[in-house]
């Protein structure tokens, strides 16, 4: 694992803009506007490293769907959070009957340095974001930048196969809608679900998209709506369960839940069931099954117990995203009061720095498979909102 410099390509913007990147740059708090793609610099892998990397994400995501099962079975839903007997209900219902629900993605954030062993930071199972980036703008980079060259980047191909593989246990009647949030200021929501609704079109699915905020209720007939008023049977929606189960529609999301079997009459992708991925009492609960492993970081749900004293450790909010809640311990600082939240306690593994960056690797799965790689960088240990994107090459 390399950096290396690079002249970004002329008129880079509106390249990646037309390959499905609408937004290349972020706007930071002094109001100025930096790459988020940033291709001034890329990285460089051998065929052998990412070929380690596949084995351990496959490896991580078998170890997940292991603490998944134990959580069920355990009933240890409260050290996530979840303490309404109806949410836990429908999470049970929806892990008992995963083999008839469809699941297409998520995003395993790594630190990894190119040396040791790669390290497990948290897994986004549910609502997992800088797909676009990573499947379109740096494939077509690289083929402009390095023809003949190769990248861990099969994301297309194997989001259209897994819907087309998935596509029979959607619910027959009516399209698949994908929603996203309009709250969404940036747009990445939005340039999400539309690349995803691209792909199901590609796989043959009939599609239609909707803002979640335009989701309507028909009290008559006890279903959801769209704004024609058409019955929605199923829906991918970018938009968390943890969301979900709490807004004003939450008990009408309960009672209508179809977790396969035809038992209600609206079908949600991302399936309930991720809500035990997709929260970081699973790092805790991932150290107390696997113990030493070596791809895993001690964590803790009752404290930071010897990371205190010891390497350090991250207190990390146990439904935060891009970092939001995120607060480093490092050794030897003043003892930190206790959080106002549920947190997990995990020890503190400093990002690796490449020439003044900190890099965190997103390695992707579709369908429970590796399927490729995407690289943020940015200025401090945590990645937050204001992290840039760089491509990889395997060289």
């Amino acid at each position: 694992m390399e950096r290396r410099t690079i002249a970004p390509r002329p008129d880079w913007q509106r390249t990646v803009e037309e390959q499905g990147l609408i937004y290349p740059l972020t706007r930071h708090p002094d109001d100025s506007l930096r790459p988020y793609w940033d291709e001034s610099a890329y990285y460089v892998f051998s065929l052998e490293e990412i070929e380690a990397l596949e084995e351990v994400v496959e490896e991580l995501h078998h170890m997940c769907l292991e603490a998944a099962a134990h959580i069920v079975a355990a009933d240890r839903f409260a050290d996530l959070g979840i303490t309404d007997p109806r949410v836990v209900a429908a999470v049970t219902e929806a892990w008992r009957r995963r083999s008839e629900l469809p699941s297409v993605y998520g995003r395993f954030d790594l630190r990894h340095d190119g040396r040791g062993p790669a390290k497990l930071l948290e897994y986004n199972a549910d609502t997992p974001t800088s797909l676009v980036e990573a499947a379109s703008p740096q494939w077509f980079w690289m083929e402009e930048r390095f023809p003949g060259a190769d990248q861990w980047n099969s994301l297309h191909e194997r989001l259209v196969d897994a819907w087309r593989r998935q596509s029979a246990l959607l619910p027959p009647g009516g399209p698949l809608y994908f929603a996203h949030s309009s709250a969404d200021e940036a747009g990445e929501d939005l340039m999400t679900v539309a690349y995803l609704k691209e792909t199901a079109e590609q796989a043959g699915l009939a599609t239609d998209w909707i803002a979640m905020e335009d989701i309507g209720w028909d009290r008559l007939s006890g279903r959801f709506v769209d704004r024609r008023l058409r019955f929605m049977r199923s829906v991918f929606k970018l938009y968390p369960w943890e969301w979900l189960v709490t807004d004003r529609f939450a008990g009408q999301v309960l009672d209508t839940l179809d977790n396969g079997g035809g038992t209600g009459t609206t079908l949600w992708i991302e399936p309930a069931w991720k809500m035990l991925l997709s929260n970081k009492a699973l790092l805790a609960v991932l150290w107390e099954l696997y113990p030493g492993h070596p791809h895993l970081l001690p964590a803790y749900l009752d404290g930071p117990r010897e990371l205190a004293t010891g390497p350090g450790y991250v207190t990390k909010p146990l439904l935060g995203r891009e970092g939001a809640g995120v607060t480093v311990h490092e050794t030897g600082a003043p003892p930190a009061p206790p959080p106002e939240e549920p947190c997990c306690y995990q020890e503190l593994a400093p990002l690796p720095d490449f020439d003044g960056n900190r890099v965190v690797l997103g390695a992707w799965v579709v369908d429970g498979e590796a399927a490729g790689l995407g690289i943020r960088e940015s200025a401090g240990l945590v990645t937050d909102g204001y992290a840039r994107f760089l491509p990889h090459v395997i060289l």
